[in-house]
């Protein structure tokens, strides 16, 4: 091989040589990340912020054009988690990379010892702020989810309301008359019953006709029960 070309070859390797192992750059898998997180943190109960963590800069990620980020199956983004961060190229890689999301919002507390099985009225509750993703699962950031709802267990005074220990009023009662409204495609029949058992509003509830037969339907908040074909 002539030594021209020999020295053409060797340069064009030199060239080629940072582009074979040019790394993913950090700043733009966080971007990326930044961007997933303030559309997945749209509509939580409270002011979104998040903290990113550090991505090695001298990870052995090669540079990609299309970097997705997603959440790994049962995630959430919410408290401390982790994002995952993908190349979308044949022959690709993943990563993970710790997140820390706050939600800042209203939640409330019992303002006084409540009994079990209690009614919850608007001056049992008092308000307090704090970062959502650091209270229980399930924690009251409205009145209307408290309010009118008794209590499965005893509280104290400044204790957080979770809904799992909230029960919504019964809109139908075991032995009650209800009426009973069969839907379908096309057609709507009602019929006289008696409730077999107690039921909130949007729970399943078994009646039976007067002609004795046994059906089940999901108790409304006018005492009707319907049940859909």
């Amino acid at each position: 091989m002539p030594s021209r070309l020999k020295r053409c070859l060797f340069l064009l390797g030199v060239c080629l040589a940072p582009l074979a192992h040019a790394r993913q750059e950090p700043a733009e898998i966080k971007r990326v990340i930044e961007d997933f997180l303030r559309v997945q943190t749209r509509g939580l109960p409270g002011q979104a912020s998040f903290a990113v963590g550090m991505i090695d800069a001298n990870n052995n990620l090669a540079a990609c054009p299309a970097i997705e980020a997603y959440l790994p199956a049962g995630g959430r983004p919410w408290g401390r988690t982790n994002v995952g961060v993908r190349c979308q190229v044949e022959g690709g890689w993943s990563i993970y990379v710790p997140v820390q999301v706050k939600v800042m919002g209203e939640y409330f507390v019992t303002a006084r010892p409540l009994a079990r099985g209690q009614a919850i009225a608007a001056g049992d509750l008092a308000r307090r702020k704090g970062d959502l993703a650091e209270l229980p699962a399930g924690v009251v950031t409205e009145e209307a989810q408290a309010i009118g709802k008794t209590l499965n267990v005893s509280t104290q005074s400044g204790q957080i309301l979770r809904t799992d220990i909230l029960r919504a009023p019964p809109v139908v009662q075991q032995g009650q008359s209800v009426r009973i409204v069969s839907k379908g495609k096309g057609f709507q029949v009602a019929a006289e019953g008696r409730a077999l058992a107690n039921a909130a509003d949007g729970q399943v509830v078994q009646v039976r006709t007067a002609s004795g037969q046994t059906i089940s339907g999901v108790a409304r908040p006018d005492g009707t029960v319907e049940v859909s074909y």
